[in-house]
């Protein structure tokens, strides 16, 4: 088990390479928890209905509800247990640690069903092409709690400069809210206007989900830990549909580029945490991308923008 960060340290270090294993299996577990909520929850535009949420432990489904009670699951990273708690006082415990993500697969449910909630999710991984099914996979079973709690250090500090973004947007915006599909932590802005029918195509998930999660223009942002196409944690911007201009836009800070394979300007997120104002760089970025979306797309900026949000003062209105 690696040892971790310092305490007072707001912006871990997080090399990908060396919790790959971990991630992944996490990635996986995620699915395990995120498919529950699906099975349980209406829907709500965009898929917002199943994402999950940052705490001051780790990650939840927030209430959920079954037969008139409440139900919640949080992946809690200090004590290192997927906690499932019911509304009538009920609980159950699990521990995280090195598991397969078939016997998790199993042992969720079946803790949930001893609860007298009865849900039934499918197998297949959402997102992650050739997947072999969750109820099948005793490949990934890594858990390096160090790593697990330094993840979650990272997701509380940009869940904070997300939520401070997000408050100069006065149009249609997301919560900032973790995909478990994709295993990012993300926010998205609304131009209002409808966006041209989604191609599809995206592993793992049915062009049915694409087209409606896409189905306005978005400027969306996000950040992610590493895999795929990127072997680093990163900071993601992108615009649907993109707009003439937006990949050759000047944007900030110096070291974001656009990554013509992804389609999306990148940050590295050592860029971030090593920059004298984390804060203010990762602010710059957002804002940057943002402004290069809407301006070469024609928002109506003045009409969607304002301010940056300060407690306990409320927006001034004209």
């Amino acid at each position: 088990m690696s040892n971790p960060q310092p305490a007072d340290e707001r912006w871990p270090d997080l090399p990908y390479p060396a919790w790959r294993d971990t991630c992944t299996t996490l990635h996986l577990y995620s699915q395990v928890v995120g498919k529950i909520k699906l099975a349980l929850t209406p829907w709500l535009n965009h898929s917002w209905h199943s994402a999950l949420y940052v705490t001051a432990r780790g990650l939840t489904t927030s209430p959920m509800y079954h037969d008139g009670r409440a139900l919640e699951i949080t992946f809690d990273f200090i004590d290192h247990q997927l906690d499932i708690t019911m509304s009538d006082g009920e609980r159950r415990r699990i521990a995280l640690q090195p598991r397969a993500v078939a016997d998790f697969y199993e042992i969720v449910p079946a803790a949930l069903a001893e609860l007298g909630c009865e849900v039934h999710i499918r197998p297949q991984p959402s997102e992650i092409p050739d997947a072999v099914p969750l109820d099948q996979d005793r490949t990934h079973s890594s858990y390096d709690a160090a790593f697990a709690q330094r993840f979650w250090r990272v997701l509380l500090q940009v869940d904070r400069v997300f939520k401070q973004f997000r408050t100069s947007f006065i149009g249609k915006t997301s919560p900032v809210h973790f995909f478990w599909g994709s295993f990012d932590l993300a926010v998205t802005r609304f131009s209002g206007r409808p966006a041209p029918r989604h191609p599809g195509g995206i592993p793992g998930l049915s062009d049915e989900v694409v087209r409606e999660a896409y189905s306005h223009e978005v400027s969306s942002a996000g950040f992610w830990p590493g895999g795929g196409a990127t072997d680093y944690a990163a900071f993601y911007s992108y615009a649907y549909p993109e707009p003439p201009g937006f990949r050759q836009a000047a944007v900030r800070p110096a070291a974001a580029s656009f990554s013509e394979q992804l389609g999306e300007f990148l940050l590295p997120y050592d860029e971030v945490r090593r920059a004298a104002d984390p804060d203010a760089t990762l602010l710059a970025f957002l804002e940057s991308t943002y402004e290069a979306a809407a301006d070469a797309a024609g928002w109506d900026r003045a009409a969607l923008e304002c301010s940056p949000g300060r407690p306990g003062v409320p927006r001034p209105v004209d």
